[in-house]
């Protein structure tokens, strides 16, 4: 049996090798290494896959959340509403800008912000709301665009672990994640759905002059060549890093699909197990499965099967062991402990199995024999 790897990127590159090895070295061939055409192509071949006007390459994930509040032109003392069970990312841009972040609970099926809990937190300083597609599936954004428009909200659609999943309107409309707020933003690390070979990522709008904006903001404000008309940051894709991306994107769609089929080989496995609740699905979006996370009962030991599983060669994950209201950095009195039930009940409980494109079904079978052995030691 090979290696588990939590992630397998070795074994999905050499099975894309002679693609990818020929597209670094045209970009290499081509000296064109930061902006260039390589990008410009890149950007076009994503806005045809996700039916989107303008995307926009920056230098990662949290960066492009940055552009984004940025360029809608939030001032300090803003709030910016956000789950709290999530990675950091979010809510340290928005500390970063001076705004002020709000945290809400989640949903204990879904791990997306609670809908309740959105409606809760507005208030007369409330300028945006920050979903996060969570371990794969899209929040209830329809839900959450109609909340924004009622109360004069932008909606900054956090897609970076939800790339090629769907949300599904109540009339049956189907769209690509990160396409539903007024901006949507993704990650390009190496680990994501669609992932490069370092640091990248991207922003979605169909407003154009809103698109002008960020490109702008993302290169020193400029518009002209040392004419700058806004503050801006320095924040772009390099041209490897495209290439790479360009190449993964007509796989992404095949890539997803053998993760739901990882993920449905551990559900059928874990059906008729008692202290695993395996993840759920709403009927309003699709899973790409950017991880499977399960929720473990109260009296099981975390940490043991973590453990054990490690002395079986098995790698697992607590994706996120801290919510946010709870870390140091973000403490504020606000918010206490027991403020947010589900997401602190989760933060206990949750563990992550490998997940990847390259999963088979020896390596699956011998991932769920040793999760399941563990409560009869």
């Amino acid at each position: 049996m090979r290696k588990i790897e939590m992630v397998d990127l070795k074994s999905q590159y050499l099975r894309l090798k002679p693609q990818m090895d020929a597209a670094m070295q045209a970009v290499i061939d081509s000296t064109a290494f930061v902006k260039g055409p390589k990008v410009a192509e890149f950007q076009k071949n994503l806005e045809e896959y996700l039916g989107v006007r303008n995307v926009i390459a920056v230098g990662n994930g949290t960066e492009a959340i940055q552009i984004a509040l940025m360029a809608l032109g939030l001032k300090p003392g803003d709030e910016v509403i956000t789950p709290t069970f999530t990675f950091i990312a979010t809510a340290e841009v928005v500390a970063l800008l001076g705004l002020t972040p709000v945290v809400v609970d989640v949903d204990k099926d879904t791990f997306c912000m609670s809908i309740d809990a959105v409606k809760k937190a507005i208030t007369p300083k409330t300028k945006a709301i920050v979903p996060v597609n969570l371990f794969g599936q899209n929040a209830n954004l329809e839900e959450i665009v109609k909340l924004a428009d009622e109360n004069g909200l932008y909606v900054v659609e956090d897609a970076c672990q939800s790339m090629g999943s769907e949300y599904i309107f109540k009339d049956g409309r189907r769209v690509k994640s990160g396409t539903v707020g007024k901006i949507g933003c993704t990650s390009f690390f190496p680990s994501k759905n669609l992932g490069c070979y370092g640091d990248g990522g991207a922003l979605f709008t169909d407003d154009d002059e809103l698109a002008a904006k960020i490109r702008s903001i993302a290169n020193h404000g400029m518009t002209v060549r040392y004419h700058h008309d806004m503050i801006g940051v320095n924040s772009r894709l390099d041209a490897l890093q495209a290439a790479v991306l360009d190449v993964k994107l007509p796989h992404l769609d095949s890539f997803i699909e053998a993760r739901r089929k990882a993920a449905a080989y551990y559900t059928k496995a874990f059906e008729q197990c008692g202290w695993i609740k395996t993840p759920v699905c709403a009927d309003y979006t699709t899973h790409a499965f950017h991880q499977y996370t399960m929720v473990l009962a109260d009296d099981i030991d975390r940490d043991g099967l973590q453990a054990y599983l490690k002395e079986r060669n098995v790698p697992s994950m607590v994706y996120y062991p801290i919510p946010l209201h709870m870390q140091k950095a973000y403490q504020d009195p606000r918010y206490k402990e027991g403020d947010f039930p589900v997401a602190e009940h989760l933060s206990k409980h949750v563990l992550s199995l490998p997940m990847h494109t390259e999963l088979d079904e020896e390596q699956l079978s011998y991932i769920c024999d040793s999760v399941l052995s563990y409560n009869k030691k």
